[in-house]
């Protein structure tokens, strides 16, 4: 569901890792962002520009944070152990959690000389983490 939307909007709409993956989030589970608010995520992309923690990553927690946060992340139960549990899955699935190693092993010049692979592929971890958590936005 999600990986079939990630290549038009990464390759066609020239959309970064970051602000590809959190706009998928929001799109298919309503999390209820103007298009305004994407840009908080826009300098994730590339590992902070510098290829450290991945863009992906970064806008799946802020995706997990705004379906499971109230009010503050100390007032909620369970929240720091659910990111800490997906980005364990992530770094298992991916073999990484930081960009520049991750980009050795999903960047694809024929595939537009970005890591549409690495997009395709959390897509699928995030569309399964979501649904296995029962996460739901608020």
């Amino acid at each position: 569901m999600l990986r079939d939307h990630a290549r038009e909007l990464f390759l066609e709409k020239d959309f970064n890792c970051a602000e590809t993956t959190l706009r998928l989030a929001n799109e298919f589970y309503g999390l209820g962002l103007e298009e305004e608010d994407f840009r908080l995520v826009s300098g994730y992309g590339g590992g902070f520009g510098c290829g450290i923690t991945c863009g992906i990553l970064c806008s799946d927690i802020a995706a997990i944070s705004k379906m499971v946060v109230t009010e503050r992340a100390h007032a909620t139960e369970g929240f720091k152990e659910l990111c800490e549990e997906y980005v364990n899955c992530f770094r298992e699935a991916m073999g990484h959690t930081d960009c520049a190693p991750l980009k050795e092993m999903y960047f694809d010049e024929e595939g537009g000389g970005r890591c549409i692979a690495a997009v395709e592929k959390a897509a699928d971890l995030f569309e399964t983490f979501v649904e296995e958590h029962q996460l739901r936005s608020r």
